[in-house]
């Protein structure tokens, strides 16, 4: 045998047996079931267990919920990785949570802890820099209207909690107040005590906290009476959600997966049949044989989402009718981004947050098809902010890779898999600098979210043979945190656009002839009552006239009524900074400080200062970061090429 062969083997020294492999694997699968480790069917091992609490979770898990009597406690949680952009998005979950609005006299959340009912989140997050994650937990107790004040109760929840777990816990929260549930927003550290990463079981998280919220509710408020258990399943037995008799039902299944009705219990016996028979009519249950029943693998996730979407209608509904708009329930929509491909125009109704723990937005939209939808736009952070009333279109997420995409596939393929700018040029003759450097900001995007593209200190790109597939992978990511591309077409209302002196969005529709395009109830009627009016308002300031039964506009309309606003705008802050304006043409080369944008009608402007004078030129989403700072451009028609600071070259930001 060689000196560097070595071939290790399991058991005691000198051992030549295999049951020594064995008798180790059973002391694993021993030291596993001490943890909690052990499935809960057929002794399969799922990790549900492993990591702190999964004994306790295990023991409340195995309890008798009703014959405890107690109350019901909804806790939703989520485990939040830190790396990268994690503690960005940290710090902005945590303004989120104080945001304005959310106590019992609508004003800002406020952070407290173990010790202090005013806690700072900066230096929360300051101590949670280097965290690999962190737990964020929402814990709304069914009867939480009972409490004036939550914080006793999370306290001693979290005290409950570090003691299940075995150490302590460094937690803030903040209480709101501002739905029909009063809820608490608790965030924990990822770190133990001893300063090492904190593993809780998943068991714990979806099943034993929930428990032990519902012990402490139950001590303040007391158990729940015959009567009130049950009211609530009898109203649970034809309810189409998922139930906890549902979940009762599925923990009663047998090796063979059929679930026997018990008729040792008469109500619990005539509960568990009339939910089986409720279930049958929906097709998610099938009597095998008299009192024995098979339910459909998929009733948890089916009753789930039927439950989603009665709390949906529910939604539009309570919008609809709070903003005086008459439509019928068959008017209703729920917007499907991966069914629909058609976009969506119409006025915003209301914005709202569908899921708190996954920081998921809703709109409700009064489309132009006569139809009330409502929309998941994923993330808050990924839409512009979306007032009611104005006007915006909404279209599915393209998720196949772009042109740029295919461009930069095509470079590297001829060039021994690289790509940068000069390989680009060389490529494509025809092609510029500044169009060349777009493909960069595509790369440097997919690098920074996936890691699916490769860098060198150079500036090459390394692409991949199968660029286009890590690209696709990469948009289909990206629908699943932004389904929907909102584009606001006009932040004024539809009533205000009739009488305004300015171009508006009526006003392109008039120009490009879309009236056929309307529905004849609905927003689309409105719109065609707008147009109406706002036609007969072109034709008094003489910017169009009747000809032979139909309205003839002026050829410049939409830029004589673009001047007219950019003129009153610009005369406004003339006054207001006490500086000059000039208005920049193409061709003009301009220099200043990006102060802040400026909102008009016909769009977003950029106010660009000097010392003596300042000039208004079209926003730029990129302008964002750069407000407060010195930039340069040249103007070019509709675009304008900007750079960063004094100099004549610098980095692009167009």
């Amino acid at each position: 045998m060689k000196d560097d062969e070595f071939k290790p083997k399991l058991g005691k020294i000198g051992s030549r047996g295999s049951k020594a492999g064995k008798r180790f694997a059973s002391q694993v699968r021993a030291a596993i079931n001490r943890a909690g480790g052990r499935a809960e069917l057929g002794g399969r091992f799922t990790g549900g267990r492993v990591g702190r609490g999964g004994a306790v979770a295990a023991l409340l898990k195995s309890r008798d919920r009703y014959a405890f009597r107690q109350r019901r406690v909804v806790v939703k949680a989520r485990v939040v990785k830190l790396a990268g952009k994690g503690a960005g998005g940290a710090r902005a979950h945590l303004r989120y949570l104080q945001r304005d609005g959310v106590t019992r006299q609508g004003e800002p959340g406020e952070l407290y802890g173990p010790d202090s009912d005013c806690v700072d989140g900066k230096d929360f997050t300051d101590r949670a820099g280097g965290d690999r994650h962190q737990f964020r937990f929402i814990v709304a107790a069914e009867d939480g209207i009972e409490y004036e004040d939550l914080k006793s109760l999370t306290r001693r929840l979290m005290a409950q909690m570090e003691e299940d777990l075995g150490t302590k816990l460094d937690w803030v929260a903040v209480d709101h107040f501002n739905t029909g549930h009063p809820h608490t927003h608790i965030i924990v550290r990822g770190k133990d005590d001893r300063g090492e990463n904190l593993v809780i079981a998943r068991e714990y998280i979806s099943a034993g906290l929930r428990e032990r919220a519902s012990e402490l509710v139950s001590l303040d408020l007391g158990p729940r009476t015959d009567r009130e258990i049950e009211l609530c399943l009898r109203q649970e037995m034809e309810q189409e959600r998922f139930t906890s008799i549902d979940r009762q039902l599925l923990r009663m299944r047998d090796r063979e997966g059929l679930v026997a009705t018990d008729g040792r219990d008469a109500f619990r016996q005539t509960l568990h049949q009339g939910r089986l028979r409720k279930l049958e009519r929906m097709g998610l249950a099938e009597e095998v044989a008299p009192g024995r029943w098979r339910l459909d693998d998929g009733l948890e996730a089916t009753l789930r989402r039927l439950g989603e979407r009665g709390d949906i209608i529910k939604t539009m509904h309570r919008e609809l009718t709070s903003k005086g708009i008459a439509r019928s329930a068959a008017d209703y929509i729920v917007y499907d981004a991966e069914q629909n491909a058609e976009p969506i125009v119409g006025r915003v109704v209301a914005r709202g947050l569908a899921d708190e723990i996954q920081d998921r937005h809703y709109l409700i939209v009064d489309g132009l098809n006569g139809k009330s939808l409502y929309i998941d736009i994923g993330k808050g952070e990924a839409t512009e902010p979306t007032p009611d009333g104005c006007l915006v279109r909404v279209a599915p997420r393209n998720t196949e890779p772009r042109q740029v995409d295919r461009t930069i596939a095509d470079i590297a393929a001829a060039n021994g898999g690289r790509y940068n700018v000069d390989i680009h040029l060389r490529h494509d003759p025809s092609a510029t600098e500044r169009f060349a450097e777009t493909h960069v900001r595509r790369l440097e995007a997919i690098r920074r979210a996936t890691g699916g593209v490769e860098r060198r200190p150079d500036g090459t790109w390394i692409i991949a043979p199968d660029h286009l597939r890590r690209v696709a992978d990469y948009e289909r990511r990206r629908a699943t945190a932004e389904p929907v591309v909102v584009d606001k077409l006009s932040p004024m209302p539809l009533e205000k656009q009739v009488g305004f002196d300015g171009v508006t969005w009526l006003d392109r529709k008039l120009v490009s002839n879309e009236l056929a395009a309307l529905c004849d109830s609905g927003f689309g009627r409105e719109v065609r009552e707008a147009q109406i009016q706002r036609r007969q308002w072109l034709v008094a300031q003489g910017l169009a006239h009747e000809e032979q039964d139909r309205t003839v506009y002026r050829a410049n309309l939409i830029s004589i009524l673009r001047q007219r606003e950019l003129n009153r705008v610009a005369g406004q802050l003339s006054s207001e900074l006490g500086l000059s304006y000039f208005e920049a043409r193409p061709g003009d080369r301009l220099g200043g400080k990006v102060v802040r944008s400026v909102d008009l009608a016909s769009g977003k402007y950029a106010l660009i200062e000097k010392s003596r004078e300042f000039t208004l030129v079209p926003w730029r989403p990129t302008l964002h970061r750069h407000i407060g700072k010195e930039v340069s451009g040249v103007v070019g028609g509709e675009w304008i090429s900007w750079a960063v600071g004094r100099q004549r070259s610098g980095p692009s930001v167009s």
